[in-house]
């Protein structure tokens, strides 16, 4: 695989490149060891493109996991119970909810990496909302989401949003107060 665009959020300044430039070698360095050909596995049971071959992500995760973590980078779990302050009328929870947690792909020296190949949704709540989670809890300052680019989007299935829509979402949206400075990476074959 390899980065093709570069996106800034929240960081005008692109102060992330010179605070992190040893970990985002490192990050172009896994980017660059997942060989993309050799995820080209999945086939497609879909209506709109039945029997061709598309990539996996799941595979694709399993590989990013290794490269990362050959390199030192580390999955951080977050876990809290859930409050129960909010409930009326003396509602309680069963005591089997287990409370909340988040978890971040991977954190090396307080930069956050997320590799995501999933809906639009999902990029834009771990851009807005879990790397700031992660941030007030002071276990990262700033962050990096690794997306396919269209070309890459489009030969796996449906519904797996890209680098290019995101960034539409994002300069739409704008950027608040409370936002943490997010490097985006677009990858491709």
């Amino acid at each position: 695989m390899r980065i093709v665009g570069r996106y800034y959020f929240n960081d005008p300044d692109k102060t992330i490149s010179a605070q992190y430039a040893p970990e985002l070698s490192e990050i172009s360095a896994a980017v660059s060891a997942v060989n993309a050909a050799d995820y080209l596995t999945k086939v497609s049971k879909e209506k709109t493109m039945p029997g061709r071959m598309l990539y996996s992500p799941t595979a694709l995760n399993k590989a990013f996991r290794s490269a990362f973590t050959a390199l030192g980078w580390k999955n951080v779990r977050v876990k809290s119970d859930y409050s129960v302050q909010y409930y009326i009328d003396g509602y309680l929870p069963p005591a089997t909810a287990k409370g909340a947690f988040r978890d971040m792909d991977f954190v090396k020296n307080n930069l956050g990496v997320e590799v995501q190949f999933g809906k639009y949704s999902f990029m834009v709540y771990n851009v807005a909302a879990k790397m700031t989670i992660f941030r007030n809890r002071r276990i990262i300052d700033a962050g990096v989401e690794i997306v396919p680019v269209k070309e890459l989007a489009d030969k796996m299935s449906s519904g797996v949003s890209y680098f290019e829509q995101f960034l539409w979402d994002l300069e739409n949206r704008g950027t608040s107060n409370i936002d943490t400075p997010v490097l985006i990476l677009g990858i491709a074959p």
